[in-house]
C-alpha cells in the first residue's frame, strides 16, 4: 500500500503552511497527502465561539478542497469529515494508516496556556497517533535535516509506529541529536543510558552521521527543550507523548504540552507505549 500522510485543514493560514510542509515531505517519502476537514458543526464545540472555525457552507467547503487538492503536482485523496476533529480523524486513520497526522498550529501568542484547547492535544488524550505540528510561524517546505530528539533517559517503546519514524529520519538523512534536560548539575544519568534508550528503539539506525548527545540544566524541562531548539538551529523536535503525560492530568501539566504550544519550529509528537 502507497504509505501517506494525513493533513487536518480549514483553510487558515496555519493549515496551508502545514499543507506545504507536508507536501515537501512526501516527496522523500513517496507518499500521497490525505487531505481532511472537517466540518465542526457542533454547538457543543468550544471554538465555535472564538471565529477559529471556517464558516463555508458544504458547497463551498467541496468547491475549496477540491481546490487545493488541484493545485498540488502529488497524489492527494481530499475527504471531508464532521463532528469532533479527534473522533474524524481516528476514524480516518484507521481508514489510510498514515504515517503521521499533521495539522498547523495557529497563533495562540495572545491567549494564556491554561485556557488554551487545541486539536492536537485533543487527539493526543482520546487518539494517540504519531503527530507533526508546523507553527504558523513556519514559512516555506524547506525538510527538516537537524533534528533534535528529547528523551528522559528512561526506556520507551513506540510500537507499530517505530519502521515509520525510523524510514522518516533515514530518508531525510537526518542529523539526530539527543537532548536529555536536568533539572540541576548533580542530576546525573550517564551518558550511554540515555543513547541506548533511544538506540533500542532502531532511531538512530543508518543515519548518515552518528547519534549526538546534548544535556542542558534547566527548572522546568519544556524551558530548556525550546531553549536547546533555538542554540542548536534546530529545524525539527521531536518529543514522546507518554501515558502519564495526558491521562488524568489537565494538558499544562505536561512538557509535551507546553513545547507543542511554544516551539518555533516543527514538532513531532511520538506516543510511546510506557
Amino acid at each position: 500500500m502507497t504509505p501517506s500522510l494525513l493533513i487536518i485543514t480549514d483553510f487558515f493560514r496555519a493549515a496551508d503552511q502545514a499543507l506545504a510542509y507536508a507536501t515537501s515531505l512526501a516527496g522523500p517519502l513517496q507518499a500521497r497527502l490525505v487531505l481532511l476537514h472537517v466540518r465542526r458543526d457542533s454547538l457543543l464545540d468550544p471554538e465555535m465561539f472564538t471565529g477559529e472555525l471556517s464558516d463555508l457552507s458544504k458547497e463551498a467547503t467541496a468547491l475549496a478542497l477540491s481546490q487545493v487538492a488541484d493545485n498540488l503536482a502529488i497524489p492527494v485523496v481530499a475527504e471531508i469529515g464532521h463532528g469532533r476533529v479527534a473522533d474524524a480523524v481516528a476514524d480516518a486513520v484507521s481508514r489510510h494508516h498514515p504515517l503521521l497526522v499533521v495539522l498547523g498550529r495557529p497563533d495562540y501568542s495572545g491567549t494564556p496556556d491554561q485556557l488554551v484547547q487545541t486539536t492536537a492535544l485533543d487527539m493526543l488524550r482520546t487518539a494517540p497517533y504519531p503527530m507533526l505540528i508546523v507553527p504558523h510561524t513556519v514559512a516555506g517546505s524547506k525538510l527538516p535535516r537537524r533534528v533534535l530528539l528529547a528523551v528522559d533517559g528512561e526506556d520507551f517503546t513506540l510500537g507499530a509506529h517505530v519502521g515509520a519514524i525510523r524510514q522518516l529520519l533515514q530518508l531525510l538523512g537526518a542529523e539526530l541529536t539527543v537532548l536529555h534536560v536536568a533539572p540541576d548539575a548533580a542530576t546525573h544519568i550517564p551518558e550511554e543510558q540515555v543513547l541506548d534508550s533511544v538506540r533500542r528503539t532502531g532511531l538512530g539506525t543508518d543515519l548518515p552521521v552518528p547519534m549526538g548527545l546534548r544535556r542542558i540544566v534547566a527548572d522546568r524541562p519544556a524551558d530548556g527543550i525550546l531553549q536547546a531548539a533555538l542554540a542548536r538551529d534546530t529545524d525539527l523536535v521531536v518529543v514522546l507523548a507518554r501515558p502519564r503525560s495526558f491521562w488524568g492530568k489537565l494538558f499544562h501539566d505536561s512538557v509535551t504540552a507546553e513545547v507543542l504550544l511554544h516551539s518555533t519550529v516543527p514538532v513531532l509528537v511520538l506516543p510511546t507505549l510506557a
